[in-house]
Order: structure tokens, then C-alpha cells, then sequence
């Protein structure tokens, strides 16, 4: 996983979610994307999972990725894998401050994830990024045990395909996200609702829940599954949530008003129809918040 990736960021992403392939490339611009491309996936092909196998039918997962890519790729091969968050531990840190050497640092972010994983951070790979914070640092770290990185890895190379860069869904549509004011982000999938709160571009909670309802979540479940961390960021920081983006939501009909009513805060798509330009076709725009936030960010 590179939460800190300084190469050249590649034009093509790809995500592999729980009951879909998602792939898409950017144009030349950077600022909107030039061709999208999904495959769906049965039930049971992909089950997230922080430890256990993930590609549970492997070939088909593989199949989904080479159908998807191969409309979208054209040369290129090298892109940004996007993992699904129940795969992907993403842990907030705070330092009075890290070591100057990388090794040093990661060795201490590594020591104080022992007491907050289910897994031996000893067989993780750990990526992290440090921000400045009022109290020091603060350290934004993403988890995966060799295993399970490794397994979706090696699904993209066998597809034809180099997974240069890394990262949990959420985190990748939070490239998309603007911050410069308290802002809640909100990400549904057919078996997660993960959380952010960010303000000034830097991240200030994160949490990832079970959703047995997927992505037909009703406004009102999502509200009541969200409201804990509202109340929990407005207690800590004393401040209010001002603007809201959901992905991920069908029914954004019924999710406005419900959010709307608990905070009061203006509620938007996090992808908009301007970032898909022509090359969105029939995919809808809730859907693509991962990949969107990889490559326009």
C-alpha cells in the first residue's frame, strides 16, 4: 500500500469491491475521467476480510479484472489498485513527533499498532502519512496483512496489470473530498459504511462499520449508523459538521434530508457529473467515488 506515493501517479485505476470490478483512466487533464469500465461479480467471489481469504473465486475475479481494464487501459499497464475498506485496517495516530529516518518512524508507528489490530503487525504491510497536528503529529496508517495484499496483488498482475500504488477505497475517494472546513464524508458498500471527518485537508476520524443493509441503505439507517461520530467529533473538537458528501448511496432522495436534519450541514454527491465527463456511459456516479478520488485528486 503508498499512502505516500512521490512517482508519477498513474492515469489508471481500478477497483475491485465487493460485488464489482470498477476500472476507469483519466484524461490527460487530470481533472475529469476519459473512460469507465465495470464488471460485476457474483455473490461470494470477493469476501472482505482483514484476515481471512478474500478472492474466494479467484478466476472470476480475475476474468472481471482483465474485462474491465481491457476497455480502458489502451498501453498502459501500471495503475491504482483500490481494495475494499474490510481488508484494510485505517488506524489515527497521534506522536509528539517521529524519528527523521523512515525506518526509525515506521518501526514506532509499527509499535504502537500491536494493541489496535486482530493480526501480527509483524506480517502487515504498513503504509502511513504524517500531518502536523495541534498536538504534534499525526500519523494516518493503513494495515493489511501480507496475506490478503499480497492475494489481490498478485489478481491484478496475473490480469495483465502492475499495482503500483495501494489503498482502501475510502481513502481513496477521500482524494476527491474537499476539506478546508469540518466535513464528513460518508462511504456505503454492499457490506461497509465507513466514516471520515476532516477539516483543514487533515484527517480527524475514521471509522468503518458493517452494513447488512448494502447499498440500499435507507437515508434514516444511514443517519442513525453516522450519528455516534457526529456527536463524538462535535464533543471533541467543539465544532459543528458544515458540509457533508456521501458516495456509494443510491437513493440520495431519502440520505439528504436524513443527514440534512441531523446536523445541518448542506449534503452533496462526493462524484459529480462533471468529473465523469463522457467517459462515466451507464455506470452511476455513486459508484465511482474510489476510483474518481485516486485519479482526480
Amino acid at each position: 500500500m503508498n499512502l505516500n506515493n512521490h512517482s508519477a501517479k498513474p492515469s489508471l485505476a481500478c477497483e475491485i469491491a465487493p460485488d464489482r470490478v470498477i476500472a476507469a483512466r483519466a484524461a490527460d487533464s487530470g481533472q475529469v475521467l476519459e473512460l469507465c469500465s465495470t464488471s460485476e461479480l457474483a455473490p461470494g467471489c470477493v469476501v472482505p476480510d482483514l484476515t481471512e481469504n478474500n478472492l474466494r473465486e479467484r478466476r472470476s475475479v480475475v476474468s472481471a479484472l482483465r474485462e474491465a481494464l481491457g476497455s480502458v487501459g489502451g498501453r498502459s499497464h501500471d495503475l491504482i489498485a483500490i481494495l475494499p475498506d474490510a481488508a484494510v485496517r485505517v488506524v489515527l495516530l497521534d506522536f509528539e513527533t517521529l524519528p527523521v529516518k523512515p525506518q526509525e518512524a515506521e518501526s514506532v508507528v509499527r509499535f504502537r499498532l500491536r494493541k489496535s489490530l486482530p493480526f501480527d503487525v509483524d506480517k502487515a504491510k504498513v503504509s502511513y502519512q504524517a500531518q502536523t497536528s495541534a498536538a504534534g503529529m499525526r500519523v494516518v496508517a493503513a494495515v493489511a496483512l501480507n496475506s490478503v495484499l499480497e492475494d489481490y496483488e498478485a489478481a491484478f498482475v496475473e490480469a495483465g496489470f502492475v499495482p503500483g500504488v495501494v489503498l482502501p477505497s475510502m481513502l481513496a475517494a477521500l482524494g476527491g473530498a474537499p476539506a478546508e472546513q469540518p466535513t464528513l464524508v460518508v462511504k456505503v458498500d454492499v457490506r461497509t459504511t465507513s466514516i471520515a471527518i476532516l477539516d483543514k485537508q487533515q484527517l480527524l476520524l475514521f471509522r468503518t462499520l458493517e452494513n447488512a443493509r448494502g447499498v440500499a441503505i435507507s437515508g434514516e439507517q444511514l443517519a442513525e449508523d453516522v450519528y455516534p461520530s457526529v456527536v463524538f467529533f462535535q464533543d471533541t473538537y467543539s465544532t459543528n459538521i458544515q458540509q457533508i458528501f456521501v458516495a456509494g448511496v443510491s437513493d440520495m432522495a431519502s440520505a439528504s434530508p436524513a443527514l440534512h436534519s441531523q446536523t445541518g450541514a448542506e449534503v452533496r454527491e462526493l462524484v459529480t457529473a462533471s468529473q465523469l465527463g463522457l467517459g462515466g456511459g451507464s455506470i452511476p456516479k455513486w459508484r465511482m467515488a474510489g476510483v474518481v478520488g485516486a485519479l482526480l485528486s
